[in-house]
């Protein structure tokens, strides 16, 4: 889940927001990123597992900031935004945002069981889990809010490893925009 360097020390120019655009209108017509396109973007296939596919839709539906269903350019601009230059703390409220799955503004053990389980694909989920609750959960109320969240993060390396959502699809967004 590390950072991708390249992807940091990409600047994003108003050329290449104009050849985004231009790449954009071209693979969705319509002008907006269906859900659909989005999973293939991310490699989420008939191979993939239930939880991978309701992650990458929660992830969706994290960048659809008016909820109609699409992202359109501008929706796509910021979360390309967010990827590449975003700063550590919008990442990581961006990735609080993710796993809070009910929207209730606390992060329960359910929801990072399963934020572990599709992100880490690992079994042992609940050890994990327990460990991530014991750094960060520092009123023991079995909940995390968005500051013990925060808190936690920039505390410990290892639980910064495990919080931040950090994927594959900012290199996929580097290479549309050194595309000729």
């Amino acid at each position: 889940m590390g950072q991708a360097q390249a992807a940091m020390d990409t600047e994003v120019t108003l050329q290449n927001i104009q050849e985004l655009y231009r790449r954009f209108t071209t693979d969705c017509p319509s002008g907006n990123l269906h859900l659909h396109e989005f999973k293939k973007i991310f490699g989420i296939n008939s191979r993939s597992t239930e939880e991978e596919v309701a992650f990458m839709e929660i992830v969706f539906h994290s960048f659809d900031s008016n909820k109609d269903g699409v992202i359109d350019f501008l929706e796509f601009v910021a979360a390309v935004h967010l990827i590449l230059r975003g700063k550590l703390e919008d990442k990581l409220k961006w990735s609080f945002k993710v796993y809070d799955r009910d929207g209730n503004g606390c992060l329960d053990r359910q929801e990072v069981q399963h934020i572990i389980k599709v992100s880490a694909h690992t079994v042992n989920t609940e050890d994990i889990c327990d460990r991530i609750f014991e750094l960060v959960d520092k009123n023991h109320d079995s909940r995390i809010s968005l500051e013990e969240f925060l808190e936690g993060a920039e505390k410990d390396p290892w639980l910064m490893d495990q919080l931040k959502l950090d994927f594959g699809p900012s290199d996929w967004f580097v290479e549309q925009l050194k595309k000729p």
